[in-house]
Order: C-alpha cells, then structure tokens, then sequence
C-alpha cells in the first residue's frame, strides 16, 4: 500500500532531524583533568587545519591523534582554554572555515551530558557559537509553542512568526513564538526569558504559565558542519486578543493559525526544521493530530527523537 502523501512528508521531516552521516566526521575529546572527554566531532577535511594549527605550540598546547580523532590538550581551565580555542576559531575563520560570527559564548559540555530544563554541569570550556557546528559540540535551544485555547482549555490555534527577509539562517520561514539558542551561562528557561521579549514583546510576568515538554535530540548534517542539539520545547498558553510584537526585527510578523494550519505549514516545510519539530511535538501531546488528518502511526519517528531520561 503507497504511504499517504502527508505522512510521508513527516516521515521526511523526522528523517531530516537525524540526517547525518557518521563517516564524513572524526571524534573530537577535550583533555579534562587527565582524561579525553568526548566533546563533539571535526569533519575529515578540517583534520589537517586543527591538527597542523601553528599556534599550538606558541600557546604551551597541543592536538594530537587519539581514537580515531583528535584529542585537544588546552590547559587545566575553562577560561585559558576558552582563550586558547578562540584564537584557533580566529583563524579558521579567516581561512573561510568557519562563517556567520555571533560573538556570543556556547558552553561545551560532554556529549553524555544530561539534557534537563534546569541547565547542564559546568560548562568544560566555552567557544564562539558559529563555531559550534564545525566542532560538532552539543547545543542546547529554547522554543515556545505559544497558543490560544477554548473554553475547555483546548488549544485550538497557535501564534507562529515570520522570520525576517535579512535573517542568515532561514530567512522567511515560518517559526515558533519564540525560538533561542541557550547561551553559556543561561538555562532553557531563562533564554526563554530573555528572547520573548525580544522576539515577542512578552514580559516575564506573561511567561508564568509556560510549561515544559519534550527535549528532543537532533543531529543533522548542515553546511557549517554538524548540528547536535538538545532542543527543549515549552508550551504557552495567551489570553485571546494578545498581540504578540517583535522588539529586535527578527520577526516580521506573526500569525495566528488553526492547529491544523499550522501542521499543515510544519509538515509542508514552510517552517524551520526545529519548528516543525516543535509544533508537531505539541500537537502530539495535546492530542491534535486529528487536526490536520494525522494518526499517532505518522509520527512513530518523533517517539525516537524524545529524550528519556536513563532508567536506574
């Protein structure tokens, strides 16, 4: 029997979530306290550059060849290796390696770090977040279902934005309410903080009902290198009449759609992967898949892409 055409676009979708291909990288391990700790990856073509980098010896550090990969020996503290790694990422850059500067820190953690709502363990080190994709480190992200519901509490539409013709990553796609990277230093929670009044014009008084849900796990083959990401979703119910207002001109504007308009958009993929990803993990907890046409057999794959924590 053909699979039907909008399960198949989900099925495409969730396949896009884990869309890598592990030959095209080597490990990366990070020396901690006398041990390699595995970090992330460095794709086989940027061996030569990180492992032949002229600055290793100049600094007292050193990469060399272990497991497979490489193993970087940076010092004993976060903040000299930060230093240490910053150069190297300067100069990737300016060899075209590394695009898309931020000039905002990323923690790097271990890649068995436990992905919670509260934030991880110390960070190991920190590194310029358009680096993160070419080092393969795990990152965190925020995003916000913000919904309208019935008189029964029954979600029954769902505010999604525009993004901005200007933006670098996905321009005109259309996104969650709100949707952050988590900074070094911040939770899940707090970045949400920090982006909805960005993003939507909401005020910290407005995000009291927020709920958390899944933290789904992506690890996706990108241009820039490898996207290994905890991505943890949250849910947000508005009062009706609430206009949500861009503040930084990320957004052009934002639209309130029926639950099934929006699967519609997340399975047609007019959104953002990562919002797709949100919006459909919503609507599977809620229980509106219904909505759109969609049977819980459609989305088998997202049960996969769901954080569980380790049984004891």
């Amino acid at each position: 029997m053909a699979m039907p055409a909008d399960a198949g676009r989900i099925r495409d979708l969730l396949h896009a979530a884990r869309a890598h291909d592990p030959t095209s990288r080597q490990p990366l391990f990070l020396l901690d306290r006398g041990r390699p700790v595995p970090v992330g990856s460095v794709a086989h073509r940027h061996r030569a550059p990180v492992l032949h980098w002229a600055g290793w010896s100049g600094l007292g550090a050193r990469c060399s060849v272990h497991d497979g990969g490489l193993l970087l020996d940076a010092g004993a503290q976060a903040d000299v290796r930060q230093a240490l790694l910053a150069r190297l990422a300067a100069d990737l850059r300016r060899q075209g390696l590394i695009e898309g500067w931020r000039d905002e820190l990323f923690p790097v953690q271990a890649l068995d770090a436990l992905p919670t709502h509260a934030g991880g363990p110390p960070a190991l080190t920190r590194i310029e977040r358009a680096s993160a994709r070419f080092w393969g480190t795990l990152t965190f992200g925020a995003h916000c279902n913000g919904y309208v519901a019935d008189a029964d509490a029954r979600p029954v539409a769902l505010w999604i934005g525009e993004r901005a013709a200007d933006k670098a990553v996905d321009p005109g796609r259309l996104d969650n309410l709100i949707g952050a990277g988590v900074p070094d230093g911040q939770t899940p929670a707090q970045a949400l903080l920090r982006e909805a009044w960005e993003e939507a014009g909401l005020h910290p008084a407005q995000l009291q009902r927020v709920r958390t849900g899944s933290v789904l796990e992506l690890l996706r083959d990108r241009p820039e290198g490898l996207q290994r990401e905890h991505l943890h979703v949250h849910d947000l119910e508005l009062p009706a009449g609430l206009q949500p207002v861009n503040q930084d001109g990320e957004v052009a504007r934002f639209h309130l759609l029926p639950i099934a308009e929006a699967l519609e958009a997340a399975r047609d993929g007019r959104m953002t992967v990562d919002a797709a990803l949100a919006t459909l993990d919503f609507a599977q907890r809620h229980r509106l898949l219904d909505a759109a046409g969609l049977c819980a057999e459609d989305l088998e794959g997202l049960d996969a892409l769901r954080w569980q924590p380790p049984r004891p």
